[in-house]
């Protein structure tokens, strides 16, 4: 099983025990029209049971602005599910914990685009780290790491 199907099984799972989860969580996601990795990011969002709603621009710098993101936790797409900024290519087991455990954050970001991660499946794996920051300190902390051997 590859890591992005451990991740989205993870999420279903998620789904499934959880009756918090009797709606779907919806992700409202800006992108760049052109970008085909953030529409499989969508995809993955939407396998582990959210609604995502795709919005296109092409000035995603002034949506990464007023959601508060500085360069480094920058990526290619920016979402909110739920008030919380999603950046980049963010496992959706992820969102799920944020959502589940609601921690005094802005938001979670993947910075860059790590291969292997959810929306950059290429066949290589880079380790890469799920970021949390505050509105009031955008010091980044590890929300959670991946690593491939």
């Amino acid at each position: 099983m590859t890591p992005l199907h451990r991740l989205i099984l993870a999420g279903a799972l998620l789904t499934a025990a959880s009756p918090a989860w009797a709606e779907a969580p919806l992700v409202e996601m800006h992108k760049d029209p052109n970008c085909g990795c953030c529409t499989a990011w969508a995809e993955h969002m939407e396998a582990a049971g959210f609604e995502v709603r795709q919005h296109e621009t092409r000035d995603m710098r002034a949506v990464k602005i007023e959601h508060g993101l500085t360069p480094g936790l920058a990526s290619c797409h920016t979402a909110v599910v739920d008030g919380y900024v999603i950046e980049g290519h963010v496992p959706a087991a992820d969102v799920r914990r944020l959502l589940d455990e609601r921690p005094d954050l802005a938001g979670l970001a993947v910075p860059g685009m790590p291969h292997g991660s959810p929306g950059m499946e290429t066949g290589r794996h880079d380790d890469y780290a799920v970021l949390g920051w505050r509105h009031d300190d955008r010091t980044p902390s590890v929300f959670a790491e991946y690593t491939h051997d």
